[in-house]
């Protein structure tokens, strides 16, 4: 193998696949490589730790067709250090020489057969839509999965094709996300699957920013998301993942559908005053909330008698009763930062019973949290 490319090309694409790469695998030292091969007019970048893989494909000159696999974490970092000008990539006796200016570097590689096989899923069923609306749902819903190895269903964000939208969820049995994003053409027949949090957060981070479409494919066990190039008609990035076995919790009897009191405050206000009063609360991180619909006030309160105590209010729109409960401060605050209008709505369903944070004038997503009981 032998080609010519772009120092900014290479950087970006091996700075996508690296994430993937948790450190030192002793137990299979080559899931630690990047396998770098020629593939018609272009260089394939493969990674892989068995449950995600990606691939990226760069536009590069071919003088000579092969491939290669060497470490990818080393050769991120190297090629981040060299001057923005032509690479030269070749592989010599099963490592990678690289040659940019006045750098003339080798890096020793492994046996590329040793890499394993990435599945293909061309022939598959497939769907395409909005990939800037896929990456604002997942980052509004995949940080509140938590992995559990007694309940592993829960360790990875829950996607619902169904009709004309598609539903993505998460939960830790203490609070619950549900993000709900229109398709453009509808589905032929209802399709779920649980993704792993990991490629689901890898998915995330490789949209921010993207444009236009994005193709999913479905298979029992393992789904491929995938990026289109802009300049030629050909794959840019595809993340493939095994998927979560199991059935998801029935969440939908979890989310209340009557309110005790319906309260709307200013959503950054809010923030600061949770964020004040969680100084003060404690090794629980308890903060109380107080509906007072006589002063149309929302008080917030904490005390920890190692620190003291903190009392704030704002001022609220409220329909119905008083009521009360006690929230773990971070949940509350995950909540708030994943909703962005001006106002938020705050809906009690009754004492210590589940609570419901929304957009003001959006109905697409709601953040269902859990009151600390009393004790």
């Amino acid at each position: 193998m032998k080609i010519e490319v772009l120092k900014e090309n290479l950087k970006n694409g091996l700075s996508v696949v690296e994430k993937v790469i948790s450190g030192k695998n002793l137990s299979l030292p080559v899931l630690d490589n990047v396998l770098i091969s020629t593939e018609e007019s272009f260089l394939n970048l493969s990674v892989t730790d068995l449950e995600t893989a990606i691939k990226v494909w760069i536009l590069v000159k071919i003088l000579k067709k092969g491939r290669v696999a060497v470490p990818a974490k080393f050769l991120s970092n190297f090629i981040s250090l060299l001057p923005e000008e032509k690479i030269t990539l070749e592989e010599r006796k099963q490592g990678l020489y690289i040659e940019c200016k006045n750098f003339k570097n080798q890096v020793q590689g492994v046996n590329p057969e040793e890499f394993p096989i990435i599945p293909k899923f061309n022939d598959l069923e497939s769907l395409s839509f909005d990939s800037k609306s896929l990456w604002q749902g997942l980052t509004q819903v995949v940080d509140i999965a938590s992995p559990s190895q007694s309940r592993p269903e829960i360790s990875g964000a829950y996607f619902v094709f169904s009709k004309n939208s598609l539903k993505i969820v998460a939960t830790d049995s203490f609070r619950l996300a549900e993000k709900n994003i229109n398709l453009e053409s509808p589905v032929e027949r209802e399709i779920s699957f649980i993704l792993p949090q990991k490629p689901a957060r890898e998915l995330m981070n490789i949209l921010d920013g993207k444009e236009g479409k994005i193709k999913i494919y479905f298979s029992p066990n393992q789904t491929m998301f995938e990026l289109p190039m802009k300049e030629v008609e050909h794959p840019q990035i595809q993340v493939i993942s095994r998927l979560i076995e199991g059935e998801y919790p029935n969440y939908e009897e979890i989310v209340p559908k009557k309110f005790k009191t319906h309260v709307i405050v200013k959503r950054d206000e809010f923030i600061n005053q949770v964020k004040a009063a969680s100084l003060f609360s404690g090794k629980i991180n308890e903060v109380k909330i107080k509906v007072n619909v006589g002063a149309k006030e929302l008080g917030i309160s904490a005390q920890d008698p190692d620190i003291g105590e903190s009392n704030s209010s704002i001022p609220a729109k409220i329909e119905g009763e008083d009521i009360e409960a006690s929230f773990n401060h971070k949940f509350l605050i995950d909540g708030l930062l994943n909703i962005k209008s001006s106002e938020v709505v705050f809906d009690f369903s009754k004492e210590e019973g589940p609570c419901v944070l929304k957009p003001v004038g959006d109905a697409s997503y709601l953040y269902v949290v859990m009151p600390i009981k009393s004790t």
